[in-house]
């Protein structure tokens, strides 16, 4: 169970979040609350393992303007928020070793998610950035083959449940986790942390039991392993 903590704003959050675990942290390069300037990150970078998957978030930026700061900053990946076309998606792909492409939960696009060049499809509430739960049902638009990255109102109370129900490949929190806008929780992190990894044995477990008694349903047993913002809320 892939784990992204997003709005981070300051390195003590970002080594807190990968010390417990993480397989990535989120940089908001975009207009929000929680937003770092590109000095700060790359401040924060410098100092985080290298096996750590770094990802700034855009939103309807030029694609040249995405590129040059990833490059200039050090980041693994970038994540996209906006309206970017396919075609920036791609030239993005091209130049950007990993890209997330985020879509609301419900979008008629996410039928054609599996042709994007990105290598992961984020889904969020239909009211992006919110911090709400959504219908976890209006993720099952993601078609086979797409790794998901499930966004959206997740807490540590609520991520088990969200996880046993939508089987994603990943998982990604901000305000889910924060003690206040833009700063992290150390309870809540290590809660979270804990839940989707404990979430995910528990499916893997079920998976065998039902192998192992010849009930061979690969199929919807294991619908997350094919299909592999809430930065913004100020409340």
């Amino acid at each position: 169970m892939f784990v992204k903590i997003c709005g981070i704003t300051n390195e003590e959050d970002a080594l807190l979040a990968t010390a417990l675990g993480a397989d990535a942290v989120g940089f908001v390069l975009a207009p929000s609350r929680r937003q770092v300037r590109p000095d700060e990150v790359c401040s924060i970078v410098r100092r985080l393992p290298h096996e750590v998957l770094t990802v700034g978030v855009f939103r309807n930026e030029r694609p040249e303007r995405v590129v040059e700061l990833a490059s200039r900053i050090g980041l693994h990946a970038v994540q996209l928020h906006g309206e970017e076309p396919v075609s920036e998606v791609r030239w993005i792909r091209e130049r950007v070793r990993f890209v997330i492409r985020a879509y609301a939960a419900g979008d008629p696009a996410l039928a054609s998610a599996g042709a994007s060049p990105a290598d992961v499809v984020l889904v969020d509430s239909p009211d992006p950035g919110s911090g709400k739960v959504f219908d976890w049902r209006l993720a099952e638009g993601v078609p086979g083959g797409v790794r998901l990255l499930l966004a959206g109102g997740l807490t540590p109370d609520n991520v088990e449940e969200a996880i046993r129900r939508v089987r994603p490949w990943g998982v990604d929190v901000a305000s889910g986790v924060e003690a206040a806008p833009g700063r992290k929780d150390p309870r809540k992190l290590r809660r979270f942390v804990e839940a989707a990894r404990g979430a995910a044995e528990a499916e893997r477990a079920d998976l065998d039991l039902r192998l192992a008694a010849g009930d061979d349903d690969r199929d919807g047993a294991s619908a997350g392993a094919r299909r592999p913002f809430d930065w913004q809320v100020d409340d």
